[in-house]
């Protein structure tokens, strides 16, 4: 592929992406045919059917026969062990991918240290007493939304699909409840020793292999 080519193939999928965004599609919403973003974007049909297939490859969009193209649901696509299988290959990627998850996860409980979340804390600790059983990516995708970033929200949920691909069998998500409640608690009365000593008890790497 040229240079020139590559730039239509990206900039075809960024349209492609923007169109998703700007209709606020969804799993199982069908998206234009390869005909009808050839004639939005002018550009050949040839480009269009590449980018389509490059998706449906990666699980991201599937082609039914006589009905059209339709999006698939995020968590059931094949990049996050595609990508994983490739650049996780030695053990300090794999460090750096739970390094990184601490220090998104950190940076979520300082902006909630430093900011009033109490109500939406207060609800967690509700949902910690309604529910016996709850994961850490669970609980912690509630701390992550709580400190109200939208930016750390989106990588911190993408990296734990890398998290999760490293771990493989491996335990990540067995804690007991009362380690999420010291935590919500912690944050409660906002104090910065307790909340990280808390944090410091659902350190992943002790679980994983």
């Amino acid at each position: 592929m040229t240079t020139a080519q590559s730039k239509v193939y990206i900039e075809i999928l960024r349209h492609i992406k923007a169109y998703i965004s700007e209709k606020q599609l969804s799993y199982g919403d069908k998206i234009p045919s390869e005909r009808e973003f050839a004639e939005k974007l002018k550009v050949g049909r040839s480009s269009v059917r590449e980018a389509l297939r490059a998706l449906e490859l990666l699980g991201m969009i599937e082609t039914r026969r006589g009905e059209g193209t339709f999006l698939k649901d995020f968590r059931e696509h094949n990049l996050i062990e595609i990508l994983g299988t490739f650049i996780l290959e030695d053990s300090k990627a794999i460090d750096d991918i739970f390094e990184m998850n601490t220090i998104l996860e950190h940076s979520a409980l300082n902006l909630i240290l430093n900011t009033n979340h109490e109500e939406a804390l207060k609800q967690l600790v509700r949902k910690l007493e309604e529910n016996s059983m709850i994961t850490r990516y669970e609980f912690m995708n509630n701390i992550v939304l709580i400190a109200n970033n939208h930016l750390l929200s989106r990588i911190w949920r993408v990296l734990n699909e890398y998290v999760h691909f490293v771990a493989k069998g491996n335990k990540v998500d067995t804690y007991p409840k009362e380690s999420f409640e010291n935590l919500v608690n912690a944050l409660l009365i906002k104090n910065p020793e307790k909340t990280m000593k808390a944090y410091q008890m659902l350190a992943l790497e002790e679980n994983v292999e």
